[in-house]
C-alpha cells in the first residue's frame, strides 16, 4: 500500500490585498499570514491509500462542498448525497485500495473549501471562486490553486476544530459568550491574492486530470436555465439587466456586489457609488434566480470579513458582530508606480447622522439563507467563519439590556429609513427583519454542545417576539375601537392598557382610513406611545417571515387592495403612509429638507419595494395583486430612467433629489418579474408559520404568580 498526495501547479500572481485592521483574532478564523496545519495524527485523516489496479471517478456534487470519488469495482468512498432543501450530512474521507487505481475528477459545482494535500502536511485554502477566477484569500495557503486539484469536502468535518476555537456558554446573566482564538489584541492582517509569476510552481507526484469546462460556471446554473427557458425577455427586462451588469463592482478581478446607483450624469455621487448590504439584496436575488451565484458568494464572504474590522466613532467602538452599512473598493498607490485595491467599509462613522446600520447584519443572514436555498450550496453556511459570523450578529442582538420588551431597541435612522423620521424605539421594520433573521439563523446554525444554548435563546426570543408583535402592534377596526375606549393609569399585572396608551393619540386620519376588512401592524410601540403610521416594508416582511398570524397577513393584503390609490398610486409603493406635515414635520424630522411631506422617506414611493410585495403576495396566494403592481411600475420605470424614488401623494413625479439608474430599483423590478413567472422559487425565500413557537412560553418557567400569559389569544387567531 502506498499513500500519496495530490498537488497541483501553483503560480505567483500580482498582489491584490484586503487590509484588515482587526480587533478579533483572525480573518475568517485563520491565523494571520500562514497556513493552518491539520495534525496528521488526528482521526480525521485525509490521505488516499490505493493500489494500481483500480480506477476512481469523481462526479459533480451540487449540495455539499466536495467531490464524490467512486471506485468502478468497489465503493471506496461514498460522499454524502443530498438534494435541494435537505439537511447536511457528515462524511469521512479515507480511501483504501490498491496501487493500480486511477483517479478521474469532474467539475465541482458548489465547493466550500478547496484542499491541497502532500505527503507530509495537510494545508487548506480559501473558498473557490469560479466567477472571475478570484481566490479571496488564497495567499495564506501559498498561492492560488489552479484547476486540476482534487477536492475533499468539509460537510460536517472536523475542520472547524482546526481553524478556529469557537465556544458558546450560557449562564443566567449572559446567554452566550463567543471566544475566538487569539483574543482581542491581534496585529493588522494583510490578506493577499497571488497572481501569475513563472518563478513558483509545485511539482505533482501524481497528476490529476480535471475537465474544467463547467468549473467557471456559477453555482447551480440549472436555476437560471429553468427561469430563462420560460419565455423571451422583454426589451425593458433586457435594458434592466444591462444596467444591473454595469453596476457590478469588482475587487481583485471578482464581482463583489453592485453600487447603489450608476447615474453617469451625477457629478456628486456621495456614497451612492458604494456597495450597500441592504441595497444589494434584491440584486443578489436577481443574480441567484438567473443562476449567477458567485457574485453573491463573494459578497457574503467579503462583508463577513469586514465584520471583524475595528469600528470607532469618537474613541468609542460598538460591539463585535456589527456589519457595515456599505463598502467601497479603493485603489491605493504603492511604490514603483504600483497600486493595489482595498475594501473601505462604512459602519456609520461616515454616514449622515453617524447611525450604526442595525439592519445590515439582519439582511446578511437573510441573504445567506436565500443563497443556500436557491443554489444548494449549504457548505458555505457550515464554514467556521460563517458560523462564527452568525453567532456574533446574534450575540449583538440578543445581549441582555434594560428593555422590558422582546423587540429590538434601536435609534432613529438605523434601517432603510436612515434619516430622522421619528422611528426610534422599536420600529416594525427592525422587528420583522430581526424575527426573520432569528428564524434563518436557527435553520443554518450547526447544532452542537457549543450552540445548543444559543438555539434555545433564539427559540425563546422568537416565541416572545411573535406574541408581542401580534398582540400589541396589530390594529384593525375592532382594535382601534378598543383603544378608543381604553382606561388609563392602570396599575396592575391584570391591566388591559398595558402601555398606558391615551385614546387621544389615535389620529383623525386613521378613523376614516382603516378599512372594514383590513388591518396592519403599527410602526412603533413604546410606553404611552403608538406610532399609527403604516410602514410598508415592516408589514411586508411580517407576511414573508410569518411574524403576523395567517389571518393578520391576509388582512394586510386586504388593506393594500382597499387602499390601492394611497399606497400604490401612480408608482408603487409608499414607504409609509401618511406623510408628516406642517408642525409635526418640523418637530419630528427637524425640518429635514430631503424628507419634506410626500418625498423620500416621508411618504415617498419606492419601486424597490416591489420585490418584497411580490414575495408576500405569492405567499398568500394573491399573485394578481403583485402582477398589477409590477405592470404599473413597468409603464414608467424605463422611461423615467429607473429613479430611486417618486414624490407627491400619488407618486406622480420623480423625486426631487432622486438618483437615476438606481440599482435596487432595477433589481427589484427584475426580481419581481422572475418570481411571478416562477412562483415555486418564491417558496424558497419565505418562511411558513411555525406552530411550535406558540407552544414555547418562558412564562411557564416562572414559579411566581406575577406573570399573566395571554398566548391563548394569539393561538386563537391562527387559521389552521
Amino acid at each position: 500500500m502506498k499513500t500519496i498526495g495530490l498537488i497541483t501547479n501553483s503560480r505567483m500572481k500580482t498582489s491584490c490585498r484586503i487590509l484588515v485592521s482587526c480587533r478579533n483574532s483572525a480573518f475568517f478564523g485563520f491565523p494571520p499570514g500562514k497556513c493552518h496545519r491539520i495534525p496528521t495524527n488526528n482521526s480525521y485523516h485525509v490521505g488516499f491509500n490505493f493500489d494500481h489496479s483500480r480506477e476512481f471517478h469523481a462526479y459533480p456534487f451540487r449540495i455539499l462542498g466536495f467531490r464524490r470519488v467512486i471506485d468502478k469495482t468497489q465503493k471506496g468512498f461514498r460522499g454524502a448525497e443530498s438534494s435541494w432543501g435537505q439537511s447536511r450530512v457528515s462524511s469521512s474521507s479515507g480511501f483504501n485500495s490498491d496501487h493500480n487505481r486511477e483517479f478521474h475528477t469532474y467539475p465541482l459545482r458548489a465547493s466550500g473549501f478547496r484542499r491541497v494535500f502532500d505527503k507530509t502536511q495537510k494545508a487548506f485554502c480559501g473558498p473557490e471562486s469560479s466567477f472571475g477566477q478570484s481566490r479571496g484569500f488564497s495567499s495564506s495557503c501559498g498561492g492560488s490553486v489552479k484547476r486540476g486539484v482534487s477536492v475533499v469536502g468539509r460537510g460536517f468535518s472536523d475542520v472547524r476544530n482546526y481553524s478556529t476555537s469557537v465556544e458558546t456558554r450560557v449562564n443566567e446573566k449572559n446567554f452566550e459568550r463567543i471566544y475566538v482564538q487569539g483574543g482581542m489584541n491581534v496585529k493588522p492582517l494583510v490578506v493577499e491574492r497571488i497572481d501569475k509569476d513563472e518563478n513558483v510552481a509545485i511539482e505533482e507526484e501524481y497528476r490529476v486530470e480535471v475537465d474544467d469546462t463547467a468549473d467557471s460556471e456559477s453555482v447551480n446554473v440549472d436555476v437560471g436555465e429553468v427561469l430563462s427557458s420560460t419565455r423571451e425577455e422583454s426589451e425593458i427586462e433586457k435594458e434592466a439587466w444591462k444596467f444591473l451588469q454595469q453596476a457590478v463592482v469588482t475587487y481583485c478581478g471578482s464581482p463583489v456586489g453592485t453600487m447603489a446607483a450608476n447615474d453617469p450624469g451625477d457629478k456628486q455621487p456621495l456614497n451612492y457609488d458604494q456597495v450597500f448590504i441592504r441595497d444589494f439584496v434584491p440584486a443578489a436575488l436577481a443574480f441567484l434566480l438567473r443562476g449567477e451565484g458567485e457574485i453573491v458568494r463573494n459578497f457574503l464572504l467579503h462583508t463577513l470579513q469586514l465584520q471583524s474590522w475595528e469600528k470607532t466613532v469618537d474613541c468609542y467602538s460598538p460591539g463585535q458582530g456589527l456589519m457595515p452599512a456599505s463598502f467601497k473598493v479603493r485603489t491605493v498607490p504603492l511604490d514603483d508606480n504600483k497600486s493595489e485595491e482595498v475594501l473601505d467599509p462604512d459602519f456609520g462613522e461616515s454616514a449622515i447622522g453617524r447611525v450604526a446600520p442595525v439592519d445590515s447584519g439582519l439582511w446578511w443572514i437573510i441573504l445567506l439563507r436565500a443563497y443556500g436555498k436557491i443554489t444548494g450550496d449549504y457548505a458555505l453556511q457550515e464554514r467556521v467563519d460563517v458560523q462564527t459570523g452568525i453567532k456574533l450578529i446574534l450575540n449583538l442582538c440578543l445581549t441582555d439590556g434594560f428593555d422590558m420588551f422582546p423587540s429590538l431597541l434601536v435609534t432613529d435612522g438605523s434601517c432603510m429609513i436612515d434619516r430622522r423620521m421619528g422611528i426610534h424605539g422599536h420600529p416594525l421594520e427592525i422587528q420583522a427583519l430581526f424575527y426573520s433573521a432569528l428564524r434563518c439563523s436557527r435553520e443554518m446554525l450547526t447544532i452542537n454542545d457549543g450552540s445548543k444554548n444559543l438555539v434555545r435563546a433564539i427559540n425563546n426570543r422568537l416565541s416572545a417576539l411573535s406574541f408581542h408583535i401580534r398582540e400589541y402592534y396589530w390594529v384593525d377596526m375592532k382594535k382601534i375601537n378598543e383603544i378608543y375606549r381604553y382606561k388609563t393609569e392602570e396599575y396592575s399585572t391584570e391591566a388591559t392598557n398595558k402601555f398606558n396608551i391615551y385614546p387621544d393619540q389615535i389620529p383623525g386620519w386613521l378613523m376614516d382610513w382603516i378599512p372594514e376588512e383590513g388591518g396592519y401592524l403599527i410602526g412603533n410601540l413604546q410606553p404611552a406611545h403608538m406610532d399609527f403610521r403604516f410602514f410598508t416594508l415592516g408589514n411586508l416582511w411580517s407576511i414573508i417571515s410569518s411574524l403576523g398570524t395567517p389571518k393578520q397577513n391576509e388582512a394586510i393584503l386586504n388593506l393594500f387592495e382597499a387602499k390601492w390609490d394611497d399606497i400604490m398610486g401612480h408608482m408603487p409603493l409608499k414607504i409609509c403612509y401618511p406623510a408628516l406635515e406642517n408642525e409635526e414635520w418640523r418637530i419630528i424630522t427637524g425640518s429635514d429638507p430631503k424628507n419634506t411631506p410626500w418625498s423620500y422617506h416621508n411618504g415617498g414611493s419606492w419601486p424597490t419595494l416591489l420585490w418584497q410585495f411580490t414575495l408576500a403576495c405569492i405567499k398568500m396566494g394573491r399573485s394578481d395583486l403583485a402582477g398589477k403592481a409590477v405592470a404599473l411600475a413597468e409603464k414608467r420605470l424605463s422611461v423615467d430612467r429607473w429613479p430611486e424614488y417618486y414624490d407627491t401623494r400619488n407618486g406622480k413625479f420623480i423625486g426631487k433629489q432622486s438618483r437615476l439608474y438606481q440599482t435596487w430599483t432595477v433589481a427589484g423590478f427584475l426580481t419581481s418579474k422572475m418570481l411571478l413567472e416562477n412562483p415555486e422559487m418564491a417558496s424558497l425565500l419565505f418562511l411558513d408559520e411555525d406552530y411550535e413557537l406558540l407552544e414555547i412560553c418562558v412564562c411557564a418557567l416562572s414559579k411566581t404568580g406575577r406573570k399573566r400569559c395571554s398566548r391563548g389569544a394569539a393561538r386563537s387567531q391562527i387559521l389552521v
